[in-house]
């Protein structure tokens, strides 16, 4: 059987859309087509229903995409000949990562600086996202690997590893009253006040919501954002509360332009290195996942 035909098979199956199969595999989408319709010839079976918004796998087209994936996988495993380069020991590739947007600006560059001097010839797209699409994205094959905040992850398919712990602080604008409160504050005063939350699925955002919302007769004002920055931003001009990693508020704790609230403690965070569990990983995602273990638990 033609790889080819299953390649464009997996991939017409995480997209859904001929037309996006065709730009994700630089083709015409009628050889998508072609491609599709050789490979239901070849196994005497309908692979995808057609429908108007798109294609949905059928039930072998179900059965055969965890076979070609292995498929795909021990052929990239030939090609890389077990060392992931050209023969000459250096390992090249693109890596594609899946993390959260705090981690992102605070933990990678130095990680992607640190590979770039030992491995230049591998590249890393980094790629913002919650866990949610994080752990479709390494279901669908978009990304090799990704990280999650998330203190339990149990996942179908994906397995993870804690690699690092994140601190959070709870902040609020010097000005704010809570700023110079003396005492810590307790949770029914917390649960009266406006917090600055990320969008659901952030696992302390979440647990913060929880918490907030058990308290008798609570009445916090939550807005959810996805992004930090907004979030920051809307705490640095007076608005409310957040809790975010500590790496994303401390220049602005140094400049004077966020205060900690003295409240109740929060545990760290778990920085979990996530992948897929069957799908094989390529050189490239090896030695950045080496790096990351490397540079985050030296931290």
């Amino acid at each position: 059987m033609d790889t080819r035909l299953l390649h464009t098979f997996t991939t017409l199956a995480r997209t859904g859309s001929f037309t996006a199969a065709a730009a994700e595999l630089h083709l015409a989408q009628s050889t998508v087509t072609v491609h599709i319709r050789t490979l239901e010839r070849e196994l005497d079976t309908r692979l995808f229903d057609r429908l108007p918004t798109g294609t949905l796998l059928t039930e072998s087209g179900r059965r055969l995409l965890e076979g070609a994936e292995e498929v795909l996988d021990a052929v990239a495993r030939l090609r890389a000949g077990g060392g992931g380069g050209d023969g000459d020991g250096v390992v090249r590739g693109r890596v594609r990562v899946g993390t959260p947007e705090s981690l992102c600006a605070t933990r990678l560059p130095g990680v992607i600086a640190a590979l770039r001097t030992r491995h230049p010839e591998v590249d890393v797209d980094l790629h913002a996202a919650g866990t949610a699409e994080c752990v479709a994205g390494l279901r669908a094959g978009r990304l090799d690997l990704a990280l999650l905040l998330e203190d339990e992850a149990d996942f179908p398919d994906v397995t993870t590893e804690p690699v690092a712990r994140e601190p959070l602080a709870l902040v609020c604008a010097p000005r704010h009253p809570l700023a110079t409160r003396p005492g810590t504050v307790g949770w029914a005063r917390l649960a009266t006040e406006t917090f600055f939350l990320l969008e659901q699925g952030c696992s302390y955002s979440d647990e913060l919501e929880r918490r907030l919302l058990a308290v008798p007769g609570a009445s916090p004002r939550l807005t959810r954002f996805g992004s930090v920055d907004a979030a920051r931003s809307c705490v640095a001009a007076g608005l409310g509360l957040a809790l975010l990693p500590l790496t994303t508020v401390e220049d602005f704790l140094g400049q004077g332009r966020l205060a900690r609230v003295r409240g109740p403690g929060f545990d760290d965070v778990s920085v979990r290195l996530a992948r897929h569990r069957r799908r094989w990983v390529a050189p490239a995602a090896e030695v950045f996942a080496r790096e990351l273990v490397g540079q985050l638990g030296a931290q």
